[in-house]
């Protein structure tokens, strides 16, 4: 039996069978709704409101599902009494109108894609020849590849060398268009991989950073070592679930899963490619090269490799290894055949992004006590006593970008990006993302991860929040208020003020989640510290979209790292994508990186002995013990409610 489904207020008409899942009704006709969990029943963001279905003013048949379980422990009562739904909790049985509020609609991410700007070498993996054969004659009847490799010869190019298949197939009618003379491009001094006739005088490469929620990329010049264009998009895996676990885990339960995920991400990477050449005026068929920087996960996905066994002890990875493929094989289409190029993993869910983080800042030659944070929706921390380099990773993005928040979201238009709470009145002031709206007001929708860290920093600062993570009731505040289950919450943004119609507020639960991803990032630090034997950093570097919008100063209040001066803080932007540019110009720094795979050494916080007892400290702001000189003056600011 088929059901006719009407989703609001984009109008997306369409039909699906009986019972199938609002989520996938959704997907199919092309509307986005908001599943950070997977669609897994634990996140409450694509909330829904089932309506009867009219025709002519005339509703069809329709009866309200009862709500599970799941539902009414993450909805209110009064949005249940109105016909809101979970809609990965929600199967379709009658026909009707699913109006999808703004607050669950998926809205266009601010995507970071530069990181810190240092100088390049250039020596890429293709090089450009200029050749001009001789003609075959009947005295003179080489075969068309043998004449080539004799003219290279001619040229001082080594050999031997071996040919792509797609340049070999084209060769005999390539040779001929122009008189004998073409441009060839050899990967690696080992094989011609691009042959076009007459003169070519450039060509180009391709850099991209594949991140859990965005990814990023960047076209480069191979002749001047120029960025030609970037651009950037929304991984668009987010449908299947914001975080890598829920794509392991769809691997691991779908047997058709791991091939879904890839022909995502490729897909994307293929979108992308098309605005980078667009946006340059340059033929796709001009890029003879690709690198490419991933976490662990979004590595195997992308080569086609299975997750399942990163996915419980001991975290092995399938290979840690750099790797070639050619693009053809993963259908990327660029030139027939380049090749791209994969960063080393470290080892783990230490993956290639964090050696491209390390390349591009020079890490590990740097003599210096450090520590370098790329929080993204994963978490890797890496220290170094100016001679030996340790990383961990750690689970911390789910809340620093938006998931796990009632009100959370990504940082796009509409998205709460800081906010400032007055210590004596409790009003807050906040800054909303605009998108480069400017002929219109924009509202506040919910609250992106740099806002998030800096509500909980102003209400502890207020003396609205205290040490142990609790809003404290004793404060005269009439934004702070109970919910109706009796727990205490903060009214953000009023419900007259915003654009979904409802107060944005900040729940004790979300105050929670807080303190459990930035207490494992400081545990992890703490453990490398203690292994290093080091007891304070010279600089702390922070990279990342979530490093580079976070108020510093907000994130020491909370403890995120230990102590130190607010100017030590260099925050670089996205090091990963500058990493895999670094390695599309220059064939040393792919050798780097490899060095840097196995130079750094992981460790697995899961087997520390002491990383519940430095998880637990960690959980108050901003340490139970540690002290926090730099920031005292504002701690010793903070107002205490009378008893």
């Amino acid at each position: 039996m088929q059901h006719t489904i009407i989703f609001e207020p984009d109008g997306c008409r369409g039909t699906c069978e009986d019972r199938t899942d609002l989520i996938a009704a959704a997907q199919h006709l092309g509307v986005d709704i908001e599943t950070p969990c997977g669609g897994n029943q634990v996140c409450g963001k694509c909330i829904v409101q089932l309506k009867p279905l009219t025709n002519h003013g005339e509703a069809s048949s329709f009866a309200l599902p009862e709500p599970n379980e799941k539902e009414e422990k993450l909805l209110s009562q009064e949005l249940l009494n109105q016909g809101y739904r979970m809609a990965c909790c929600t199967g379709v049985t009658c026909d009707l109108a699913v109006f999808v509020p703004e607050q669950s609609r998926r809205s266009a991410q601010v995507i970071l894609e530069d990181g810190r700007k240092t100088e390049r070498t250039l020596c890429p993996a293709v090089r450009l020849y200029q050749v001009e054969m001789t003609r075959a004659t009947i005295d003179d009847n080489r075969d068309d590849q043998m004449r080539l490799l004799d003219a290279l010869r001619q040229q001082g190019v080594g050999q031997p060398l071996s040919f792509d298949l797609t340049v070999l197939q084209r060769l005999p009618v390539v040779i001929r268009k122009q008189g004998w003379k073409v441009t060839v491009g050899i990967w690696n001094d080992a094989e011609i991989i691009f042959i076009a006739p007459g003169k070519v005088e450039r060509l180009y490469g391709v850099a991209i950073d594949i991140g859990t929620t965005t990814i990023a990329g960047f076209l480069g010049d191979l002749s001047s070592g120029e960025i030609v264009a970037k651009n950037s998009l929304t991984n668009s895996q987010v449908q299947y679930g914001d975080d890598v676990l829920s794509r392991v885990s769809m691997c691991m339960m779908d047997d058709d899963g791991l091939a879904k995920l890839g022909d995502v991400v490729h897909a994307d990477i293929n979108t992308l490619i098309d605005r980078l050449s667009a946006d340059s005026e340059i033929d796709r068929a001009l890029i003879v090269d690709a690198t490419v920087v991933f976490n662990t996960v979004m590595h195997h996905i992308f080569l086609g490799i299975t997750p399942d066994y990163l996915g419980t002890s001991p975290f092995v990875s399938a290979s840690r290894s750099p790797q070639n493929t050619k693009a053809r094989e993963l259908g990327i289409v660029i030139s027939g055949g380049a090749y791209i190029h994969s960063l080393p993993i470290e080892a783990g869910f230490v993956g290639a992004d964090n050696v491209g983080v390390l390349l591009a800042e020079k890490f590990c030659s740097r003599n210096k006590i450090q520590l370098l944070i790329d929080i993204g929706t994963n978490g890797e921390i890496n220290v170094s006593d100016g001679h030996r380099v340790m990383s961990v990773s750690c689970a911390t993005g789910p809340a620093f970008e938006g998931a796990q928040i009632s009100h959370g979201m990504r940082a796009a238009e509409g998205a709460i990006e800081r906010v400032w709470i007055d210590p004596v009145t409790k009003e807050a002031t906040v800054q909303i993302i605009t998108g480069g709206a400017e002929d219109r007001e924009v509202k506040a929708k919910g609250i992106c991860g740099s806002g998030i860290i800096d509500v909980a920093a102003e209400l502890f600062k207020s003396g609205l929040l205290l040490a142990d993570g609790r809003l404290d009731k004793k404060q005269q505040c009439d934004r702070l208020r109970l919910d109706e289950k009796g727990r205490c919450e903060y009214v953000l943004v009023r419900k007259s003020e915003t654009s979904t119609g409802q107060d944005i507020v900040v729940t004790q639960k979300d105050i929670r989640a807080i303190q459990l991803a930035k207490s494992a990032l400081y545990a992890g630090i703490k453990i490398l510290m203690r292994r290093l034997d080091i007891s304070h950093f010279d600089s702390v570097i922070l990279a990342g979209a979530f490093g580079s919008y976070v108020n510093v100063e907000s994130a020491l209040v909370l403890g995120m790292f230990p102590d130190c001066a607010v100017e030590s803080v260099e925050v670089v932007g996205n090091a990963a994508g500058e990493g895999a540019i670094r390695a599309m110009f220059d064939v040393n720094e792919r050798v780097e990186a490899a060095r840097i795979a196995s130079f750094v050494e992981f460790v697995e916080t899961a087997i520390e002995p002491d990383f519940t007892q430095h998880f637990t400290d960690a959980m108050f702001f901003p340490h139970r013990t540690d002290r926090f000189p730099h920031i005292q003056h504002l701690l010793d600011a903070i107002p205490v409610a009378e008893p």
